[in-house]
């Protein structure tokens, strides 16, 4: 159950205040409605394991993952009928996320309720961390 406190934004995207670590992340997650909160949950322990000591924060309502303080690879945003997650070197990552963007170096997976994509973004997840961040 989403928290009664917590805004949600067109898309159905948790409004959550600013803030590095983990604790900005788990109320990020907590509030993700409905089934995107396991799949929120799963993107979080997945890039928790493959990257230990990654940096995490929420900026514009959306969770980032990086190397370095506000440099980021990826970072994550719900909409009504899937959890968008974006690289911002996607187009890198080897196979490339198939979802393109506007700016060629940025590639997106769009996760519905029951797909199955851990291994991939664990792959993924892993060549991100060793490709230049997005400072931000």
């Amino acid at each position: 159950m989403t928290d009664k406190f917590v805004t949600l934004l067109s898309g159905g995207n948790p409004q959550i205040a600013k803030g590095y670590g983990q604790g900005p992340i788990d109320a990020y997650i907590a509030a993700m409605p409905g089934w995107k909160r396991g799949i929120g949950e799963t993107i979080d322990a997945v890039i928790s394991r493959e990257i230990p000591g990654v940096e995490k924060a929420v900026k514009w309502n959306s969770p980032f993952y990086g190397m370095e303080k506000d440099v980021w690879f990826l970072n994550v945003h719900c909409f009504d009928k899937y959890v968008k997650i974006t690289f911002f070197a996607g187009a890198s990552l080897v196979p490339a996320p198939e979802g393109k963007s506007k700016y060629p170096a940025i590639r997106h997976l769009n996760i519905c309720e029951g797909d199955e994509f851990e291994t991939r973004l664990a792959d993924w997840v892993r060549q991100a961390s060793l490709l230049p961040g997005e400072k931000m």
